[in-house]
Protein backbone atom coordinates (compact mmCIF):
# COMPACT_ATOMS: atom_id res chain seq x y z
CA UNK A 1 0.00 0.00 0.00
CA UNK A 2 1.68 3.41 -0.93
CA UNK A 3 2.32 5.20 2.11
CA UNK A 4 0.21 8.75 1.15
CA UNK A 5 -2.60 5.90 1.30
CA UNK A 6 -2.16 4.86 4.51
CA UNK A 7 -0.66 8.35 5.96
CA UNK A 8 -3.92 9.90 4.38
CA UNK A 9 -6.41 7.22 6.35
CA UNK A 10 -4.26 8.11 9.66
CA UNK A 11 -5.41 11.43 9.70
CA UNK A 12 -8.89 10.46 8.12
CA UNK A 13 -9.02 8.06 10.96
CA UNK A 14 -8.64 10.53 13.44
CA UNK A 15 -10.59 12.88 12.01
CA UNK A 16 -13.50 10.25 12.70
CA UNK A 17 -12.95 9.88 15.67
CA UNK A 18 -12.88 13.80 16.09
CA UNK A 19 -16.25 14.34 15.06
CA UNK A 20 -18.00 10.90 16.28
CA UNK A 21 -16.80 12.21 20.08
CA UNK A 22 -18.49 15.51 18.91
CA UNK A 23 -21.71 14.02 17.83
CA UNK A 24 -22.20 12.95 21.92
CA UNK A 25 -20.86 16.51 23.24
CA UNK A 26 -23.62 18.10 24.98
CA UNK A 27 -21.26 21.80 25.47
CA UNK A 28 -22.15 23.69 22.03
CA UNK A 29 -18.11 24.93 22.74
CA UNK A 30 -17.07 21.09 23.57
CA UNK A 31 -18.70 20.18 20.31
CA UNK A 32 -16.95 22.60 18.28
CA UNK A 33 -13.76 21.88 19.68
CA UNK A 34 -13.78 18.39 18.67
CA UNK A 35 -15.28 19.72 14.96
CA UNK A 36 -12.33 21.92 15.02
CA UNK A 37 -9.70 19.37 15.55
CA UNK A 38 -11.67 16.94 13.20
CA UNK A 39 -11.58 19.38 10.21
CA UNK A 40 -7.58 19.51 11.21
CA UNK A 41 -7.02 15.47 10.79
CA UNK A 42 -9.53 16.24 7.71
CA UNK A 43 -6.98 18.47 5.72
CA UNK A 44 -3.97 16.59 7.10
CA UNK A 45 -6.01 13.33 5.15
CA UNK A 46 -6.73 15.81 2.06
CA UNK A 47 -3.58 16.90 1.47
CA UNK A 48 -2.59 13.21 1.27
CA UNK A 49 -4.91 12.03 -0.21
CA UNK A 50 -4.42 14.71 -3.18
CA UNK A 51 -7.67 15.81 -2.90
CA UNK A 52 -6.96 19.49 -2.48
CA UNK A 53 -10.92 20.81 -2.68
CA UNK A 54 -11.67 19.35 0.02
CA UNK A 55 -8.44 20.53 1.67
CA UNK A 56 -9.59 23.93 0.89
CA UNK A 57 -13.12 23.66 1.59
CA UNK A 58 -12.05 22.18 4.65
CA UNK A 59 -9.61 24.93 5.72
CA UNK A 60 -12.47 27.44 5.11
CA UNK A 61 -14.45 25.16 7.69
CA UNK A 62 -11.83 25.17 9.85
CA UNK A 63 -11.66 29.47 10.04
CA UNK A 64 -15.52 29.24 10.31
CA UNK A 65 -15.40 27.03 13.42
CA UNK A 66 -12.81 28.55 15.59
CA UNK A 67 -14.55 31.86 15.19
CA UNK A 68 -17.56 29.90 16.50
CA UNK A 69 -15.79 28.70 19.10
CA UNK A 70 -14.24 31.92 19.93
CA UNK A 71 -17.67 33.11 19.03
CA UNK A 72 -17.37 35.96 17.03
CA UNK A 73 -18.92 34.15 13.73
CA UNK A 74 -21.58 36.55 12.39
CA UNK A 75 -24.12 36.15 9.83
CA UNK A 76 -21.36 38.23 7.14
CA UNK A 77 -18.56 36.27 8.26
CA UNK A 78 -20.18 33.32 7.14
CA UNK A 79 -21.22 34.16 3.98
CA UNK A 80 -17.99 35.78 3.04
CA UNK A 81 -16.20 32.63 4.20
CA UNK A 82 -19.26 30.77 1.82
CA UNK A 83 -18.37 32.64 -0.84
CA UNK A 84 -14.58 31.70 -0.68
CA UNK A 85 -15.46 28.33 0.09
CA UNK A 86 -16.86 28.33 -3.46
CA UNK A 87 -14.22 30.11 -4.78
CA UNK A 88 -11.05 28.01 -3.16
CA UNK A 89 -12.94 24.58 -3.69
CA UNK A 90 -13.41 25.43 -7.25
CA UNK A 91 -9.59 26.75 -7.83
CA UNK A 92 -7.95 24.26 -5.75
CA UNK A 93 -9.91 21.03 -7.51
CA UNK A 94 -7.97 18.72 -9.19
CA UNK A 95 -10.98 15.33 -8.97
CA UNK A 96 -13.52 16.56 -11.55
CA UNK A 97 -16.69 16.12 -10.89
CA UNK A 98 -15.63 14.54 -7.41
CA UNK A 99 -13.87 17.43 -6.44
CA UNK A 100 -17.45 19.72 -6.44
CA UNK A 101 -18.79 17.15 -3.82
CA UNK A 102 -17.16 18.93 -0.99
CA UNK A 103 -17.78 21.87 -2.19
CA UNK A 104 -21.63 21.43 -2.77
CA UNK A 105 -21.68 19.57 0.91
CA UNK A 106 -20.24 22.37 2.71
CA UNK A 107 -21.97 25.38 0.97
CA UNK A 108 -25.19 24.07 0.80
CA UNK A 109 -25.21 22.89 4.91
CA UNK A 110 -24.08 26.77 4.93
CA UNK A 111 -27.15 27.86 3.31
CA UNK A 112 -29.29 25.41 5.66
CA UNK A 113 -28.08 26.55 8.57
CA UNK A 114 -28.98 30.44 7.63
CA UNK A 115 -32.37 29.78 6.11
CA UNK A 116 -34.13 27.16 8.47
CA UNK A 117 -33.97 26.61 12.78
CA UNK A 118 -36.39 23.46 11.91
CA UNK A 119 -34.16 20.41 13.59
CA UNK A 120 -36.02 17.94 10.80
CA UNK A 121 -34.84 20.17 7.92
CA UNK A 122 -31.19 20.52 9.46
CA UNK A 123 -31.59 16.68 9.90
CA UNK A 124 -32.09 16.15 6.07
CA UNK A 125 -29.68 18.60 5.29
CA UNK A 126 -27.27 16.66 7.32
CA UNK A 127 -27.55 13.81 5.52
CA UNK A 128 -27.19 14.97 2.08
CA UNK A 129 -23.76 16.94 3.25
CA UNK A 130 -22.78 13.58 4.69
CA UNK A 131 -23.55 11.56 1.43
CA UNK A 132 -21.66 14.13 -0.61
CA UNK A 133 -19.15 13.74 1.70
CA UNK A 134 -19.33 9.68 1.78
CA UNK A 135 -19.18 9.55 -1.93
CA UNK A 136 -15.90 11.58 -2.24
CA UNK A 137 -14.18 9.90 0.64
CA UNK A 138 -14.51 6.72 -0.87
CA UNK A 139 -13.78 7.83 -4.21
CA UNK A 140 -10.25 9.38 -2.44
CA UNK A 141 -9.97 6.17 -0.25
CA UNK A 142 -10.43 8.26 3.53
CA UNK A 143 -12.21 4.42 3.97
CA UNK A 144 -12.69 5.66 8.20
CA UNK A 145 -14.31 9.04 7.15
CA UNK A 146 -16.31 7.45 4.75
CA UNK A 147 -17.55 4.96 7.07
CA UNK A 148 -18.11 7.11 9.52
CA UNK A 149 -20.44 9.59 7.02
CA UNK A 150 -22.61 6.26 6.16
CA UNK A 151 -22.98 5.91 9.78
CA UNK A 152 -24.12 8.98 10.71
CA UNK A 153 -26.06 9.15 7.84
CA UNK A 154 -28.09 6.42 9.24
CA UNK A 155 -27.89 7.08 12.70
CA UNK A 156 -29.47 11.26 11.21
CA UNK A 157 -32.30 9.15 9.44
CA UNK A 158 -33.48 7.51 12.53
CA UNK A 159 -33.38 10.49 14.04
CA UNK A 160 -35.79 11.97 11.57
CA UNK A 161 -38.29 9.09 11.95
CA UNK A 162 -37.81 9.01 15.63
CA UNK A 163 -38.67 12.75 16.15
CA UNK A 164 -41.00 12.81 13.42
CA UNK A 165 -44.57 14.24 14.25
CA UNK A 166 -47.48 12.46 14.92
CA UNK A 167 -50.04 12.23 12.48
CA UNK A 168 -52.52 13.26 14.92
CA UNK A 169 -50.55 16.45 15.93
CA UNK A 170 -50.03 17.21 12.30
Amino acid sequence: MAPYLIIGNIFSFLSAVCIAISVVKKNKNDLIWWQILDVMFCILSCFALYAYAALTTNAVALVRNILAYKNKLTKQITWILFVLCIIAGLWANNRGIIGLFPIVASASYTVFMFTTKDEQQMRYALISNLTLWAVHDFYVLAIPSAITDVVLSVWTAVQIVKNRPLKSQQ
